[in-house]
Formats: C-alpha cells, structure tokens, sequence
C-alpha cells in the first residue's frame, strides 16, 4: 500500500545530512514571508498551502528549496500539470509560482517508496519570472551541488547579469553627480576591485577616520598587490600614475562617506557578481556603460566587444588547455578572459595546468595607457595573466620579438576601427600583424567592419591579397548589423578566420556563413540583450555549421574566392524560399504604399 511517509522520510533523511548549509522545515516555515505568500497556494484552492519540505540555504537568503512528494510513481506527473493535489510536479510547480515573487525556487518533485526506485524532477523558478524551468538530473544531490547548480546556471547569469545593469546606470549616475570624469570611472571600479582582493583592506577600509586616509589606502593597497604580482618597473609606475587621481580628486578624497560607500556598493553588487560568475568581463561593461554619458573614446575607435561574441570566438578557435591566445588589440582584455575561462573548463581541475594557463598562456598588447591599467586590473581579478600584458604598439619591433617567443597559438581581435580612412591604420593591418606572431598553423580570428570584406581596390584591396598570400582564410562570418548597438556605434561587421602562414590554395573554398541572428533584442534601458534566453542554441548551430562546413540554403555556403572578391555570404548564398508566405508579399506590399504615400506625394 502506498505510504507517502516513506516518501519523506527518504527526503528528510538526505538534507539532513547537509544541516550546516540548510535549514529544513515542514509544511510551515517560521520565515513570516513564506507564511504570507503560501496563505491562499492550497492544492485544493482557497486555503494555505503547505508544501512537504521548506528548505532554506543559510549563505544564500535569495534561494528557497521546495520538495513536494508522492508515494506512487505513477502519481509523479500529469499530462497538463493541473493537477495539483494529485500529482507531485504539479504541486510543487504550483507551490513555486507563488513563492517565486518573493525568492529564486528550486521545486523538487520526488515521488516513489524505495530510494533505488525514485522518480525526481527539478525545476527552477527566478524571482518574478512566470516560468520555472527544468534543472539538474533525476537524481538527488547534495546541498552544496544544488547551491553551485544554481547560481551557474543561465537563468541565474542572466538575472544577475540584469541586475548588474541595473546597477551599473545607478552607479554612473551617481559618479555624474560627484563629478567623476567619465574616463576615471572604470579605473576607479577597477581600483576597488584590486583592493577588495586584500583581506586586510577590505576588513579596515570602514575604520578610516578621513576620506582623504581613505583615498591614500585605496591607491596604497593596490600599487602594493600588483607589485607582489610581479608587477615593477615602468608597467607599475604607469599603474600607480593611472590610479592617483583618486588622492586628489575632490569628492573622493574630501567629501565625507563618498568613497566609503563607494567601496560598499561596488563590494555588494559588482565583487559578489564576480565571484559568481567567474571570467566574464565585468570591468569591459563598466566602460560600456561609462562611454554612453560622453563617447569621448569614440574618435579613438575603440568598439568593445560584446561578451556573447567573446566567448564565441574561444569556440572558432577551438581554445583548450595548450592554447596560447594572443590580443594584439587587448583593450579591456574580454577575448583574453573568454580563452580563459574555455582553457580552464577543459583543464578539467588539474591546478598545475590552471595555473600555467594563467601565468604563460595569456597575452595581450594594449597601447593606450587608461585602457592597459583596466586589462591588468581585469586579469588581476581573475587571478593571474596580468604580468603578460604589455603597454605599447603591437607594430612595434621590440614587441612583436617579445610576443614570437611566447609562441601564440591563437590570436583573437576586435581592432580599433579608423575614424580617418586616410591616416589611421587599416583594421586589416592588424590582422596581418597578429597573423604574423602566431606559430605556423596557429588560428586567427577576428571581428572587422564589413567594408573589409567588400574591397576590390585600393589600399583594402592590398591587404587583403597579402593575406591571401601568406595565410588562409577558413571562414567569413556576417555578424548581427546591430552587434554594437551597447557602444552606442553603427558598424556592420563581419568575422573572419584564419590559419597563419599557410597560403591560401588557389582553389581552396571558404565557408561564409549568414550569421545576422543571434537572437539578442535591443531595449531601452539594458541595450542589446538576450531577452530569451535564445543565444545557446543558435551558438551551438553556428559552431557547428563551422566546423563541418554545411551548406544551407539562406544560411551558409562554401566559395573559393581570390582577393577579387567579395568576403561575404550575401554575395554568394542561395535564396531560401521555404520561408515564405502570402503575408511576407503582403506586407511588402503595404511597405512600399506606405512609402510612397509619405515620401513621393
């Protein structure tokens, strides 16, 4: 006969062996808010519900586990999950749509008397979403799994990652109004970030009597972490020039409490974000984000790479372990922690290959000076890799020697883009340039504007011979016309791959692919995100449409092309027609009266 205490008595007996981390209650909760929010969450409808466990997670408050059970196994789910008072998932999810507007839910649905012979299901519900999705296996794990589970997983990224925006347009605001130049923004941040990694300095920062002792400390801790880094020379004493303005800025080292709540805030909403989620380029958002009140970097060129497009590339390359990724354009060094973050989830633990990735096979050239300090202070926080990134020209001599010996294996880069087509230089000489330090079949990819790709004369056209005849160009990749739309500029780019100083064979196709998709959505306050959650699988198609070089009809094509050319997938694609219908023909119709009707008459 079924006995649905037996059920329990198995859920009791597993989380109560992980009491230091969890809290277990049953069918009520002392917490007054759970109370409020399951007061009419009955299974039956119009009562109190009371769910079979209540699970709280001492270092997380945000997280609230709730297990639902049921005897039979054939009781587990129904086919609508309505049925609330029968079936386990259907409860638990009904439980968790109420609780969720208060905290994230991890609904567990266990059914089954034996535990060899358990049916479970997980799903998690964020705070004030509407719908719970499903997570982990049919198993049940421990504690901490569940805790580490969580907060990996793209649900939880992209909540906080929203909420970090959030934060960050607050945190801008409020550096406006103490008058905080807007080039000084991020390397403040950055300052602070280096600073909390001092147990000393983040346990006394409070106990300062004065901001201007405040101020000294902040700078004094820093210059003292990066040295113990390894850091000396010129490299630190352009460090220490980079972050001395806050000793005598006027709000932060004068104004009672500014830098002191500063520091908490940053602490809480940034730090907590970075311990989270490890090797995401934090300190490249921020500048993103600071740009927007005056762009005054914009004549410069500099066009930050999104993170999605960062970690994408890592995958054109097919980073692992024994890479050596090279960044002849560092700026914030986003493609360096990307190829960090990959080379580490393929050490797969083993510490003296994790620390080898971070001290030898990271390296990046920076030529502006307040940029380089940012992509030192972003490595440093992601623990090593800093002592690799040199602050000059990647056309210099003396430099590229430094860069061969290293022997990259990898070059990723987003090069500054010319303002003045006559007097910058071009974005595809930095391309030949981190071609040129890559080891002999080494991969290269990099994000140009789609001009690049289109030139048929003049001094584009030249280059694009020359790569032609020392290199091989794998891949042309047209990426999204609205891919910078978070830099505020207008640049239509495209993605091309490489393999160093193997020519290009006279008859050797290309794969070019149509990659205007990635399933990001602009919106007014957070920019171009991932709204939907569609970014994974679209990856996943076009690294996979990569690496086999499938056709596909309005997708992708193979082409053999000479520097004649056109590198693009536009030029060479067949239409897809399967697409279309009655009402594609008629709204083109209504498009081209509408036109006429507001521009002709």
């Amino acid at each position: 006969m079924a006995n649905e205490r037996k059920t329990e008595s198995i859920i009791r007996s597993h989380f109560e062996k992980f009491t230091d981390l969890v809290e277990i209650e049953e069918q009520a909760s002392d917490i007054p808010k759970i109370g409020k929010l399951l007061k009419n969450a009955s299974k039956k409808g119009g009562g109190q519900g009371r769910p079979e466990f209540l699970i709280t997670v001492k270092k997380n408050p945000n997280l609230l586990i709730v297990v639902e059970c049921k005897a039979d196994i054939s009781k587990h789910e129904s086919r609508d999950r309505d049925r609330f008072s029968e079936y386990a998932v259907d409860g638990v999810l009904l439980y968790a749509s109420y609780l969720s507007k208060e905290f994230d839910i991890l609904a567990i649905a266990v059914s089954g008397q034996d535990s060899s012979h358990l049916k479970i299901s997980h799903f998690l519900q964020l705070k004030n979403e509407r719908k719970a999705i499903p997570i982990f296996g049919d198993i049940l794990l421990t504690a901490q799994d569940y805790l580490d589970g969580y907060l990996k997983s793209p649900e939880k990224f992209r909540q906080d990652y929203n909420a970090l925006l959030d934060f960050t347009k607050q945190l801008n605001e409020k550096l406006h109004s103490n008058k905080i130049l807007e080039s000084q923004r991020s390397l403040l941040i950055s300052c602070i970030l280096i600073a909390l990694e001092n147990p000393a300095f983040k346990a006394s920062y409070k106990s300062h009597k004065t901001p201007q002792n405040l101020a000294n400390a902040l700078v004094q801790t820093v210059s003292n972490e990066l040295e113990s880094a390894n850091i000396d020379g010129k490299k630190l004493e352009n460090l220490n020039i980079q972050f001395s303005f806050i000793k005598t800025d006027t709000s932060l080292s004068t104004k009672d409490k500014v830098l002191r709540e500063l520091i908490d805030e940053i602490d809480e909403n940034i730090n907590s974000f970075i311990k989270t989620h490890e090797y995401f380029d934090v300190l490249g958002q921020l500048y993103i984000e600071f740009l927007r009140y005056a762009n005054s970097d914009k004549g410069l060129g500099i066009v930050l790479t999104p993170p999605h497009i960062t970690e994408f590339f890592s995958e054109l390359a097919q980073v692992n372990k024994n890479t050596i990724a090279y960044d002849n354009c560092a700026g914030t060094g986003g493609f360096l922690i990307s190829a960090m973050k990959k080379m580490i989830q393929d050490a797969k633990g083993d510490q003296e290959t994790i620390k080898n990735i971070k001290a030898r096979q990271l390296i990046g050239v920076e030529y502006q000076s307040h940029i380089f300090a940012l992509a030192v202070s972003n490595m440093y926080i992601h623990q090593d890799g800093k002592t690799n990134i040199i602050n000059g020209s990647c056309f210099d001599e003396e430099v590229m020697k430094e860069i061969k010996a290293k022997k990259p294996t990898a070059g990723l880069l987003n090069p500054p883009y010319k303002a003045d087509k006559k007097k910058d230089t071009d974005e595809l000489e930095y391309v030949l340039n981190n071609l040129e330090c890559l080891v002999d079949g080494g991969t290269c990819v990099a994000i140009v504007p789609m001009q690049s790709a289109l030139a048929q004369t003049g001094r584009v056209y030249e280059y694009k011979k020359q790569l032609l005849q020392k290199h091989t160009l794998e891949a042309v990749l047209s990426m999204p016309d609205g891919l910078f739309f978070n830099s505020d500029v207008n640049v239509v780019s495209c993605v091309m791959v490489f393999t160093a100083h193997k020519p290009h064979p006279k008859n050797k196709e290309t794969y070019f692919g149509y990659y205007k998709n990635d399933g990001f959505v602009k919106r007014k306050i957070k920019g171009r995100i991932d709204a939907y959650g569609k970014w994974d699988k679209i990856k996943e198609k076009w690294i996979s449409y990569f690496l086999n070089r499938k056709n596909e009809a309005g997708f992708s094509v193979n082409k053999a092309v000479s520097a004649e050319d056109e590198w693009v997938a536009e030029a060479y694609m067949e239409t897809d027609y399967s697409n279309l219908s009655k009402q594609n023909f008629i709204k083109t119709i209504k498009d081209y009266v509408f036109f006429n009707e507001l521009y002709l008459k």
